[in-house]
């Protein structure tokens, strides 16, 4: 622990040089939520978050955020500190860009690294439009429910073990990775497309005697036409997994149409595909962060497709919805694949999820969401037996000053 917190306190440190400030700002945000499911659990989290901003010259700007979250869950609670984006940026003269600190990073398609890492990020623009970047992260330092890399079954372990200030160091930190990143983008090639292009690599140093590393050869294009914006995107998975090489794929299409109506709605599809485990070489996609697929089935991907139809609509200018219909479908029916709930694997059809949200904000300081819905494996053919699972949700945020 004392390690660890000698790596924090030299990190607050670089992140607070001493430059004259020539304009700050501060404030303080509460966001809290709460949910009700199948379970009959109720599930509470309220995280009060202070903020400070200042510009450091004419060239370079500071950013701190903190939060403090009490938590209930599991018929426990919890009090959890945590260090939010925390980030130094300064501006070069060749057009680029540099940040150190606690940032957001976002591979082209959100879901094989995304999230808040600590490290350093260099961005340039180029002449011809388009833009260069490299970064370099670690994520031992950050909150495990926040990363939520759970990349292998010891790192499902720890996510799901509650945080104890007896054993603070080995149940509040992700597991040790070292994340890469080298990324290309070009906002209109050949006047028409926008593209994206990724290298990115994680390596394992938890010290096992098993370590796993992985690297992402990642792309996506998007081509807008009239009211119509159509996107395609692919990943390539190079694993080194207990000295052998194994591969695997991801892939996304979706279109979205701008509807010619007097509101300002919208009607999307969007398929997410990921390879499974077929031998001992092509095995199931496992991307480094996790991001839940549905409201209700919060589905991992790995071994698992996904199609999804969704509509949004601003009714008004403080009143928005929106409504889902995600269908569910296993890549394989390996039970080590799949990083969903336990059931059945009769077949490859899980199921179809129904979710509706509405968000109202009547002014810019407040803003309230109300989400429910319901997962039916009785449309699939895995496990059509299963309970009907379903969650209701409202969060509120509140930027007091």
């Amino acid at each position: 622990m004392k390690h660890r917190l000698k790596y924090t306190f030299a990190l607050a440190f670089v992140l607070l040089p001493v430059f004259t400030l020539t304009a700050l700002d501060m404030g303080l945000m509460l966001d809290q939520g709460g949910s009700y499911d199948q379970s009959e659990e109720v599930q509470y989290s309220g995280m009060l978050i202070p903020w400070f901003s200042a510009l450091l010259g004419k060239a370079s700007d500071l950013y701190i955020s903190a939060g403090v979250t009490a938590k209930y869950e599991i018929r426990e609670w919890q009090i959890i500190p945590e260090l939010l984006r925390t980030e130094l940026t300064l501006r070069m003269e060749e057009n680029g860009e540099l940040k150190i600190g606690r940032m957001a990073y976002s591979d082209p398609l959100g879901f094989v690294a995304s999230g808040l890492f600590d490290g350093v990020r260099y961005v340039r623009d180029l002449n011809n439009g388009s833009m260069i970047g490299i970064g370099a992260w670690y994520t031992g330092l950050l909150y495990k429910k926040n990363a939520y890399i759970t990349m292998t079954e010891d790192d499902l372990v720890k996510y799901n073990t509650l945080v104890e200030y007896a054993d603070f160091s080995d149940t509040y930190f992700a597991p040790r990775r070292v994340i890469g990143a080298l990324d290309w983008e070009h906002p209109g090639l050949g006047e028409f497309i926008r593209l994206n292009l990724a290298l990115v690599g994680q390596y394992d140093l938890s010290g096992k005697e098993s370590l796993y590393h992985t690297q992402y050869l990642i792309a996506k294009a998007a081509m807008p036409i009239n009211n119509f914006i159509f996107e395609l995107g692919g990943c390539a998975e190079l694993i080194e997994n207990a000295e052998k090489l194994q591969v695997s794929f991801a892939g996304e299409f979706g279109i979205g149409w701008y509807l010619p109506t007097k509101i300002y709605d919208r009607l999307s599809f969007l398929g997410r595909f990921s390879g499974g485990t077929f031998n001992d070489t092509f095995v199931a996609f496992n991307p480094i962060t996790t991001e839940s697929h549905g409201g209700v089935l919060k589905a991992k991907l790995r071994g698992l497709s996904m199609l999804r139809l969704d509509y949004t609509a601003r009714l008004h200018q403080t009143f928005s919805i929106g409504l889902q219909s995600s269908y569910f479908i296993l890549s394989d029916l390996d039970p080590d694949s799949f990083g969903g709930p336990p059931g059945g694997k009769d077949g490859y059809f899980l199921g179809n999820e129904f979710y509706g949200l509405m968000v109202w904000s009547p002014v810019s300081d407040i803003q309230v969401k109300i989400g429910g819905g319901a997962f039916l494996p009785s449309l699939g053919d895995a496990d059509k037996d299963a309970d009907m699972q379903w969650v209701v949700s409202v969060s509120i945020v509140l930027a007091l000053f």
